[in-house]
């Protein structure tokens, strides 16, 4: 009588405990409908304040979140029975190949090849199936509108940072690696003032400079056609082309101002950032050597160097109310330093990112928020910094965050050219628009709330050399969320 092989007789039970485990999952499947169908008719019988639409909704939602889960459930089942019979399979062939016997090394080289391979689908199937459930939040979280109101086309390279004037009369400023400052009118888009006392892109000439120009605004101009306006999540993806033309621009006729009032003279390095103290008698600047250095802006003396960080210094930035100020540093740290006691300064040292901390910002109350190139952003409480109180994870690195207050919108500009809102518990609001007609082209470096400002709320920049104005109107319902 002929005799079944040892590979033969390993397939045949394979195929047994397969068929079996297939009939024990469709009747587990079918129990579970039995089981949640139950809780959920409950569920929509009970009383809710909920509206019956966001109520619907919700259930729809978790519905879908349901089936997801029990598919991968399902598949994973699946796989680990795959992974069994391939090492029953691998443990009859070690028997004899070819009449020869098969080494240990040998057969763990195999299983552990298809193991990975195995591992791989598993997490494939995981991530797509994942991205479904996510896809059907984003349809619900985003109603936030954004517009794109005017271009700022001027700079002959690109910009480092954007700024809104604090006092009337409300102007744009801009800092460029051409040398130059701009002050815009934020309706017309015209330039007003062109500051050329730097000889390095930005600030790389190593001091920080204090000038003033009397500011005569223009009249205004008809609005911006809405028909070349997206919002919320709409975007449309488009290949680079060439930056706007400088010299289409009028920003050579604008004044010129080749002096400063005040020269800040203390650095070895570029200076990166600056920003004032409340009162405005005082001035905080970081910079690539390492420090910070606060200055008394009348008499232009160094009043406190801040040193403590180990690598160059990317931002800084000062509370609105308070004498506090928060710098970053390519170190994956952010300080907080003290300067309510006149007698003394105090400094607290933040470790939460793995990258550079491009940018710390103060926000309403006792709120820090710190972007990295790490792809996070984190909210922090003052009165508990141990760990963050929230935590956003994105795709691609983030420059200088700005917070728009009022709202509690954070703006996150990125190195992929994209520009996303998120509220202060890091839920996303909106993606900035992008086409082949508008938005940002390259490397996104900076934004600025203007939260008084009727038309334009948000400003953007980057090294496509233009800045951009944006309308951003947030639902109060979402605001609530």
């Amino acid at each position: 009588m002929p005799t079944e092989s040892g590979s033969c007789s390993a397939a045949r039970q394979a195929k047994q405990k397969r068929k079996s485990h297939s009939l024990s999952i469709r009747r587990t499947n079918s129990s579970e409908q039995e089981r949640t169908g139950l809780p959920r008719d409950m569920l929509e019988g009970q009383d809710s304040k909920l509206p019956s639409s966001v109520r619907s909704t919700l259930l729809e939602l978790f519905g879908q979140i349901e089936r997801e889960f029990e598919n991968l459930y399902i598949e994973n089942l699946e796989l680990r029975r795959e992974v069994e019979t391939l090492n029953e399979r691998l443990a009859a062939e070690g028997q004899a190949i070819d009449g020869a016997e098969l080494s240990k090394g040998q057969l763990k080289t195999k299983a552990s090849h298809s193991t990975s391979q195995l591992s791989q689908k598993l997490k494939t199937t995981y991530k797509a199936s994942t991205s479904k459930i996510v896809s059907s939040f984003k349809t619900t979280t985003s109603r936030a509108v954004c517009q794109l109101v005017k271009e700022y086309i001027g700079h002959r390279d690109g910009i480092w940072d954007v700024s809104v004037a604090r006092t009337q009369p409300v102007v744009l400023g801009t800092a460029s690696a051409d040398h130059t400052a701009l002050l815009w009118s934020i309706e017309t888009g015209r330039s007003l003032a062109k500051y050329t006392g730097h000889v390095g892109s930005a600030s790389g000439d190593q001091t920080a400079h204090v000038w003033r120009y009397a500011v005569q605004l223009p009249a205004p101009q008809p609005a911006a056609d809405s028909s070349q306006q997206l919002c919320g999540e709409d975007e449309v993806e488009c290949s680079d082309k060439d930056e706007p033309d400088a010299d289409a621009d009028a920003s050579s006729d604008c004044p010129t101002i080749r002096a400063p009032l005040t020269s800040l003279k203390s650095h070895q390095g570029v200076v990166i950032a600056a920003d004032w103290l409340v009162g405005g008698k005082q001035a905080v600047t970081a910079s690539w050597d390492r420090t910070a250095n606060l200055y008394d802006v009348e008499t232009s003396e160094l009043v406190h160097s801040l040193t403590g960080h180990d690598q160059e210094l990317t931002h800084c930035c000062t509370h609105p109310t308070q004498r506090l100020v928060v710098t970053s540093s390519r170190d994956t740290t952010f300080r907080l330093w003290d300067f309510r006691d006149p007698s003394i300064h105090s400094v607290n040292v933040f470790q939460g990112h793995t990258d550079t901390v491009t940018s710390a910002v103060f926000t309403v109350g006792d709120n820090v928020v710190s972007g990295s190139d790490d792809r996070t952003v984190k909210v922090w409480d003052l009165k508990n910094m141990r760990s963050p109180i929230a935590t956003i994870r994105t795709d691609s690195a983030i420059n200088r965050i700005n917070v728009c207050v009022g709202q509690k919108i954070i703006a996150l500009p990125h190195d992929n050219r994209q520009v996303r809102l998120f509220d202060m518990s890091g839920v996303r609001l909106a993606r900035l628009p992008r086409s082949s007609r508008q938005g940002h082209r390259r490397m996104v470096c900076g934004s600025a709330w203007s939260e008084d400002h009727p038309v334009c709320n948000l400003f953007t920049c980057g090294f496509d050399r233009q800045a951009i104005g944006w309308n951003i109107n947030i639902p109060a319902l979402l605001q609530e969320k």
